[in-house]
């Protein structure tokens, strides 16, 4: 059953999109174009590359929690389409009922960043607004899907997460811009929605994982970049 809990969260050709978009990115970090972007995030280019390569590499890798009764899964392989972003139904052998799990790149990696980036920046209460605030606007979006779990359309919380941070701190915007998209995404879509994946017929349910996972990674990251770049503010020195 372990081997059956660890599958990519997205096709392999949408996956490998993400991986050309990091791919860009260690471009541009190593000529320095996005240098002061993620040293306003806290972390230095070597540790901002680290970020996102162990985010892609452990969307695989999912830590099992629990099983939920319901009904039987549906036929697993199959591929199910939702706001443009298609999806592959993980193949289980066999199961009582929906495996719920953590994803290591879609929850655990962005939930320890985000720990740190509060206790660096001292952002208990603007963090805490930048969550509830994105937790409420991808909560109204969350679509349960059949054989998945809950899926949120993507790009639509990349600019709502921008625009929240810069509300609430020109000079803190891109730590604030990780914190809330990640965590927001991940309260508003898959914990909020707990109640409803058990009905839902899908042999693993992840949280962080499909069908949020490529919200968490592209709100946690692309909006980073969005609020790093265009903040003023010469930033602070990073590890």
């Amino acid at each position: 059953m372990d081997s059956q809990v660890h599958y990519l969260p997205l096709t392999p050709g949408l996956f490998s999109i993400l991986v050309v978009l990091l791919a860009g990115l260690i471009i541009l970090i190593q000529l320095r174009i996005l240098r002061y972007a993620y040293m306003r995030l806290g972390v230095g280019p070597g540790a901002a590359l680290l970020l996102l390569l162990g985010s892609l590499i452990g969307s695989y890798f999912n830590i099992p929690i629990t099983v939920l009764p319901g009904p039987p899964p549906i036929s697993s392989g199959q591929i199910v389409d939702f706001f443009g972003m298609r999806y592959v139904v993980p193949v289980v052998v066999a199961s009582p009922g929906t495996i719920l799990a953590v994803n290591v790149g879609g929850a655990v990696i962005p939930a320890l960043m985000s720990a740190y980036l509060v206790i660096r920046y001292q952002l208990w209460l603007k963090a805490t607004l930048a969550i509830a605030a994105i937790a409420i606007v991808i909560h109204s979006m969350a679509t349960p899907v059949p054989g998945i779990g809950i899926a949120v359309p993507v790009f639509v919380p990349v600019v709502a997460t921008a625009i929240l941070a810069f509300i609430l701190s020109r000079e803190n915007a891109a730590p604030l811009a990780y914190i809330g998209g990640s965590m927001g995404t991940l309260i508003g879509a898959d914990l909020l929605n707990l109640d409803k994946i058990g009905d839902l017929g899908a042999p693993i349910a992840s949280i962080g994982g499909a069908g949020t996972f490529d919200g968490v990674f592209l709100t946690g990251i692309l909006a980073v970049l969005l609020a790093g770049i265009a903040s003023p503010s010469r930033p602070r020195e990073a590890w």
